[in-house]
Order: C-alpha cells, then sequence, then structure tokens
C-alpha cells in the first residue's frame, strides 16, 4: 500500500496557549504557540527575558541530552523539547513560533497528549509552499555499548523499538508503528514519562525533578512488580509507547518530516542525537525531496531532489488536510 503524503506545508490557523509545570524547575511555565511563515520551521523564543532571544528548533542547536533533550543558542536554553516537538511534527506542522516564559518546556501529564489537543484546537492552515522532507536512501545506524539505533529507506515514517529492563514490571517490550497523525494520537500521545522510585528521589536530593509527581510521571515501585499511580498503565506497554513518542519527538529537530524506517533497541534522547549527527554526516545516504501533483488524478507524485532537481515518479498517494493516512503494524494494545 503506497503511504499518503500531505504535499504542503501547515502552520496554525490561530494561536493557541497553555500552563503547566517544569518537570525540573517546578516552576509555572506558560506556552504560546503561534502561526508562522512558510519555510520558517519551528522557533522557540524566551518571552521573560527581555531581548525575546530565539532559539531555532534545529538538531544543530541541541546541547544537551541529560534527562531530556536541550536546545541553545549563545546562553537561552530551552529544555524537555522531545514532548512537544513530537505533537507537532505528528500535527504536520510544519511553522510555528513558540513563546515559553521559562527555560523548559512544562512537563504537562508526562505525554505529548495535552500538545496535541492544545493544536487541534488551533488548528491547521495549509500554506503555499510545498513540504520539504528528508528522504533516506541508504542505512545509517549508530551505537552505544549495547544500544544502537538505525534509519533505513523507507517509504513514510515508521519506528520500531525495543526496550529491555531487568525488572517484573517492563521486561521486554517491543512495538513497531507507522507514524501518521491518526495513530500517532491513538497509540502514542498518551503514553507517559517513567521512572524508578529512587531514581526520582535522587534527583530530588539534587535540585532536579522538582515537579515530579504521580500526576506527570510513571513511578515504578521499588519491588519492580508494580506502579505507585493508582489510575495504572494506560496502555499495557506504555514504556516502549513513550519511547517511540520521545524517538519521534527527537528526530523532529532534523527541521523537516522523515521519509525513512527508525530501528531502536534501548534507545534514549542521546542515541537519538546520536543518529541525527550520523545523519547529518552522511549526506550521500539521504536527500531532501518535495513532492508535486504528476497528473490530475494525483495519485502519484513527482519527486523532485534538491540536489540535482532530478525528477521522479514513485507511489505516494497525496492528499490534503483531514483524511485517513494508511496504516501499517500496530502496537499490541
Amino acid at each position: 500500500m503506497a503511504t499518503v503524503i500531505e504535499s504542503h506545508q501547515y502552520t496554525l490557523k490561530r494561536s493557541v496557549s497553555c500552563r503547566g509545570i517544569g518537570l525540573h524547575t517546578g516552576k509555572n511555565v506558560n506556552l504560546t504557540i503561534r502561526p508562522a511563515s512558510e519555510n520558517s520551521g519551528i522557533c522557540f523564543y524566551r518571552s521573560d527575558l527581555s531581548s525575546r532571544p530565539s532559539v531555532p528548533a534545529r538538531v544543530e542547536q541541541i546541547v544537551d541530552t541529560t534527562l531530556a533533550t536541550t536546545i541553545g543558542m549563545g546562553d537561552t536554553r530551552i529544555s524537555t523539547t522531545e514532548h512537544l516537538m513530537a505533537a507537532l511534527r505528528s500535527a504536520g506542522i510544519d511553522n510555528a513560533d513558540i513563546d515559553i516564559d521559562c527555560h523548559e518546556v512544562p512537563i504537562m501529564d508526562g505525554s505529548a497528549g495535552p500538545f496535541v489537543r492544545l493544536l487541534k484546537r488551533g488548528g491547521r492552515r495549509k500554506q503555499s509552499a510545498y513540504r520539504k522532507m528528508m528522504r533516506i536512501t541508504k542505512p545509517i545506524s549508530f551505537r552505544m555499548g549495547e544500544k544502537s539505533i538505525r534509519i533505513e529507506p523507507y517509504n513514510g515514517f515508521k519506528i520500531t523499538a525495543r526496550i529491555h529492563f531487568d525488572d517484573e514490571l517492563i521486561q521486554e517490550q517491543s512495538c513497531s508503528v507507522e507514524i501518521t497523525r491518526e495513530r500517532f494520537e491513538r497509540e502514542i500521545a498518551r503514553a507517559r514519562t517513567f521512572g524508578y522510585v529512587e531514581q526520582v528521589e535522587e534527583l530530588w536530593r539534587n535540585g532536579l525533578a522538582l515537579g515530579g509527581t504521580l500526576k506527570n510521571v510513571i513511578a515504578i515501585h521499588w519491588d519492580r512488580r508494580s506502579i505507585l499511580n493508582e489510575e495504572g498503565l494506560r496502555f499495557n506497554d506504555e514504556f516502549i509507547r513513550h519511547k517511540i513518542l520521545d524517538t519521534v519527538g527527537d528526530l523532529a529537530l532534523l527541521g523537516c518530516p522523515l521519509l525513512g524506517h527508525v530501528v531502536a533497541d534501548r534507545s534514549g534522547h542521546a542515541l537519538h542525537h546520536g543518529l541525527m549527527q550520523a545523519i547529518v554526516d552522511s549526506p550521500d545516504c539521504w536527500e531532501y525531496v518535495s513532492f508535486k501533483p504528476a497528473d490530475k488524478t494525483i495519485n502519484y507524485l513527482h519527486l523532485t531532489t534538491e540536489k540535482n532537481s532530478e525528477h521522479k515518479t514513485i507511489p505516494f498517494n497525496l492528499i490534503g488536510a483531514a483524511q485517513s493516512f494508511a496504516t501499517l503494524t500496530p502496537c499490541a494494545a
């Protein structure tokens, strides 16, 4: 089955705002997402600073991957970007300006769900510019010890992930999902971040995770067989689903949608950064492409590469907004 592609860029119809707690600072954070012009990408603005400095949401701006992904420019920092970026990418928002009055994106409920709902309130506005995508043409991989991640050619965006923990609760979990708006919202967005109780306590002693509560973190019990959250898990395999959420959010920092299949084994923010850097360092393994209708039936698209303006015809279905995407193997519920 051909993967469905939206040919044009999108921004929001209207500005939307939310307020939440910073996971590590414990401070209240106000965040507003505003429409932006085509080809401008995603950019953060520190509204609490007099000069209102900006930080583009790009891989070259990553300055730290400890506990979360942090981007920066000069002395300006924006941390814990992954959940919001995952929501923006999965919603098909290419261009947006984000005002934030703290250096940390609010954790909300520990997932991307609140941001997905926020973006739906803002709506989407189609722009005149065609969307540019990064198409993987040869496999690219990165490894850190026993952890590994790779991306392979694929006509769509798919993530297959695996984790393994030596405890009775998590053990080994795996999931493979085609990342589309509908499937991300239904199967991935609500999966929350998680941690062992003693790890959270150690962070508290070091002045971190000050905003961490059972309302925004899955707290794994000391016995490794249960969680402290009274409402229980949202999915039986919520842990691996959250790992996929983080992968979507981090890879969004490449600056445009991906055409490729990511295969991750025990991944984390540092591993995602390593893969993105490996992609940047391997220009012979990918190309930027844009899509234009090949004929009036628009069942196929002209693929135009940025490197040599070559035209190819490949089997992608082209749609406008608000139509169903193709689906592949779902997560085990």
